[in-house]
């Protein structure tokens, strides 16, 4: 079965460079290469001795080393890198999934999470996220969602776009349901290390079950995604040899300047993360102070972890709410229905940039237009 076009990615193909004001970005706000190279002493030095020849295939050492560093039961030979998430997810689907096969998957989702599997072949059982728990999904419903050929259990915390997070037991909980049923866990964790405050960041499923598939990026947290280095971390290596041969189709192998860059990026971990809290802090405070004085407007749940929001309008469709931001406010926001048609009221926001608090006074000038009538 062949791919469906990608709604999300063919969305922002047409709008992201070309909106004046993004305000639905999922990403954090990123540095230069010249500020991330001052936080790692000799670092420009020795990216300017690099040569440029094919790198690892499984991602250079002394990446797979510092990626390693992020869990507490994974060494690097635990490690493949990719170019990008979106690689890794093709990869895992490919390596863990023949036709007729089950797999479980919350809803919304980033498309890839659910839609790879389809096109293999396989039923998709969507788990839906409910608004009116906050996004969290049923764990009465998991089990019954398991058939006799469920193969694999996606998870995604924090979540996109709903900011999402169960508590540490709740995982755990549905990381056992997947393991009495012989199924493998791919968690999703992209948007780790990006949690609210008091939030506790969620143990790696990959150090909590050693089949487990955990996938990391640092687009997100690290607000660098012009690198585009991904990875999965997972202590099944005979699965993680399978992904490589998928991989050898694909990439093959990373950016030998983007692969050193990454390594930069995790020396200086805490740095990229603390600068990055510190802006989510911020806008955090903005985005709940908006959202909970026009009630009138808007289902709001706030976000517990990640870089994204989903509210929902009281009423009226998203997607000519979404086109008349754009239009009249030149403000880009993400429409639902790129989510699946169950969300046709829902709009994602971003809040990881450091221009938001100027485009949430634009949004907020729409909005006033808006609600007094404004509407053709």
């Amino acid at each position: 079965m062949p791919l469906p076009p990608f709604r999300l990615e063919r969305f922002f193909a047409c709008h992201e460079f070309t909106a004046p004001s993004l305000l639905c970005a999922s990403d954090g706000e990123t540095i230069s290469v010249a500020e991330l190279l001052d936080l790692v002493p000799g670092s420009a030095e020795g990216l300017a001795r690099l040569r440029l020849g094919y790198t690892d295939s499984r991602g250079a050492p002394e990446l797979r080393e510092a990626i390693a560093g992020l869990y507490t039961t994974i060494s690097p030979d635990d490690v493949l890198v990719h170019v990008g998430a979106e690689e890794a997810i093709y990869t895992f689907m490919q390596a863990a999934l023949a036709p007729g096969d089950e797999v479980v998957v919350p809803t919304p989702c980033y498309q890839s999470l659910s839609d790879v599997a389809g096109s293999l072949g396989c039923r998709v059982a969507p788990w839906r996220c409910d608004p009116a728990w906050g996004f969290a999904p049923d764990m009465g419903e998991l089990g019954a969602l398991f058939g006799d050929r469920a193969r694999a259990l996606v998870l995604n915390f924090p979540h996109n776009p709903t900011g999402y997070m169960p508590s540490p037991e709740v995982f755990a909980a549905m990381m056992g349901l997947a393991r009495e049923r012989g199924m493998r866990v791919f968690s999703d964790e992209v948007y780790r290390f990006s949690e609210a405050e008091g939030v506790a960041t969620l143990p790696a499923a990959c150090d909590l079950d050693a089949g487990a598939v955990s996938l990391g990026v640092l687009s997100k947290s690290f607000g660098l995604a012009g690198l585009r280095v991904g990875w999965v971390a997972c202590r099944d290596r005979e699965f993680l040899s399978r992904m490589a041969t998928v991989k050898d189709y694909l990439s093959i192998c990373g950016s030998a300047p983007s692969e050193y860059l990454a390594v930069c990026a995790l020396a200086a971990k805490e740095a990229l993360l603390s600068r990055l809290r510190a802006l989510l802090a911020k806008n955090r405070l903005l985005l709940e102070s908006f959202f909970h004085e026009r009630s009138d407007l808007f289902h709001y749940v706030s976000p517990r972890g990640g870089l994204t929001a989903f509210p929902g309008l009281v009423s009226g469709d998203a997607d000519g709410f979404c086109r008349a931001a754009l239009e009249r406010g030149g403000l880009l926001l993400l429409p639902g229905r790129l989510y699946g048609e169950e969300w046709p009221d829902r709009f994602r926001i971003g809040f990881g940039r450091a221009d938001f608090p100027d485009n949430l006074e634009k949004f907020a000038d729409f909005c006033q237009n808006w609600q007094h009538g404004d509407k053709a």
